[in-house]
């Protein structure tokens, strides 16, 4: 067993006694899920596809207040996925919002990006509707779903088109998410996948010194999407050339794209309650 794994399974039972200890305790708190919940307002929803995809589901402590809450993306590459609540996310004292978007090749760039904004800016708005607080709002998501909350969070000019300012969120967790320009995005341009491209539509071109805390998750390196690991640690070291202090990098070793996602959780659950006190 390598050092590194065995410095993450100590890690991650750090991480995990604490929510066995008070487990109890957090299942004494009532959760209510509403799911379909459009967050475009209706003049606005232009054709029957907007309206089928564009929508979430809340689930939510019913019975506690200024709770924080977890927007959640799903992966699927922005060609295919079904928002869902993560299992392990669930009675964990906090809200997850679980969000649809519109897919490729029924919409192009940057429709999907809009959708992921307009998702995460309608529960900044509206969360205090359900007794949890708009300044304790993160977003996470895994592989497609980590690469939209990069760039929801990051590219300012996306939440700023619903009136709301990025750095209000209180933290970015993205889940294996591309760094460099999204494979599907680069099949719209006609360039190759192999083809590292960051322009623009990637998270990497906005490195900046002044972010939300961020959480950068991959798998195992040898066992990850190919160079996922290489291009998000590059995007960590950016991040740092450019004075930023507040992101941190994991790469979950003995983990591949998949199987990392449960063991993120758990990171991401000590990422929600360092963040929300």
């Amino acid at each position: 067993m390598r050092n590194n794994t065995l410095r993450l399974l100590i890690t991650l039972l750090l991480v995990l006694t604490p929510h066995l200890l008070f487990s109890q305790e957090k299942k004494n708190t009532s959760y209510k899920l509403l799911n379909d919940i459009s967050y475009y307002e209706a003049a606005k929803i232009t054709d029957d596809y907007q309206k089928e995809r564009c929508v979430l589901d809340i689930y939510y402590p019913a019975n506690i207040e200024d709770f924080a809450t977890v927007v959640w993306f799903h992966g699927g590459g922005i060609k295919m996925g079904e928002k869902f609540v993560p299992k392990l996310l669930m009675e964990q004292g906090f809200a997850v919002v679980a969000v649809n978007y519109r897919l490729y090749p029924k919409v192009k760039k940057p429709v999907y990006l809009e959708d992921a904004a307009a998702a995460v800016a309608w529960t900044i708005k509206n969360i205090g509707k359900y007794d949890g607080d708009s300044l304790k709002v993160f977003v996470s998501g895994h592989s497609a779903g980590g690469y939209l909350t990069s760039m929801v969070g990051l590219d300012k000019s996306f939440l700023a088109e619903f009136g709301v300012d990025a750095d209000i969120l209180a933290g970015l967790i993205p889940f294996s998410g591309h760094t460099i320009t999204h494979f599907t995005v680069r099949e719209e341009m006609g360039i190759p996948g192999e083809q590292a491209i960051v322009d623009e539509y990637a998270p990497l071109y906005h490195a900046k010194k002044d972010t939300p805390p961020i959480l950068l998750i991959t798998g195992d390196r040898e066992l990850e999407l190919l160079g996922r690991y290489e291009e998000t640690a590059y995007f960590y070291r950016m991040m740092k050339v450019n004075g930023n202090e507040s992101t941190e990098l994991i790469e979950l070793q003995g983990f591949d794209h998949g199987t990392m996602v449960n063991p993120a959780c758990f990171l991401l659950i000590e990422f929600v309650e360092k963040y929300s006190k």
